[in-house]
């Protein structure tokens, strides 16, 4: 990518979400996509689905490795709650509660991105009825397209009076 004002490369600053130029200091911001990641330039990890390389990307500030063919996403255990929380403080649509997995589900065996290792393959314990893949050797979580949107949008049992 080059700057706008000079014509310089730009380099990436995955921990701001944007794209820097050395010489006149020039930010540029790239354009979130329809779930809101914001790509911000290629990583050296492969998806454990569809083997093409993982993106270092952002979503509501959060970084995270993102495959831009198969829209997965490898979030962080540290960020995974917080991202969570705060996608469901933004959400301006219905609750929706999603149709359980089929048990078949929990028979997928994916390798971690980072370490190869078998990821464990479990229930989320908590809204959206999904099934992520987690690698506690790394503190990473995998979930599959739209998986962190059912999260979100899944309906909030602790105002139900």
């Amino acid at each position: 990518m080059k700057c706008e004002n000079c014509g310089a490369p730009m380099q990436m600053d995955p921990d701001h979400g944007r794209f820097v130029c050395p010489y006149c200091l020039s930010e540029c911001a790239p354009k979130a996509n329809f779930e809101g990641v914001a790509v911000i330039g290629p990583s050296d990890l492969d998806c454990p689905l569809c083997r093409s390389r993982l993106s270092h990307a952002r979503l509501l500030g959060y970084g995270l490795m993102y495959c831009e063919i198969c829209n997965g996403m490898l979030v962080t255990m540290d960020d995974f709650i917080p991202l969570s929380e705060d996608l469901r403080g933004r959400r301006d649509t219905p609750s929706y509660v999603g149709l359980p997995p089929g048990s078949h589900a929990l028979e997928r065996r994916i390798g971690c991105p980072q370490c190869k290792h078998t990821m464990d393959t479990h229930l989320y314990g908590g809204p959206g009825n999904v099934i992520i893949d987690t690698c506690e050797d790394c503190s990473l979580h995998w979930l599959d397209r739209g998986e962190m949107h059912r999260i979100a949008l899944a309906p909030d049992h602790r105002y139900i009076a």
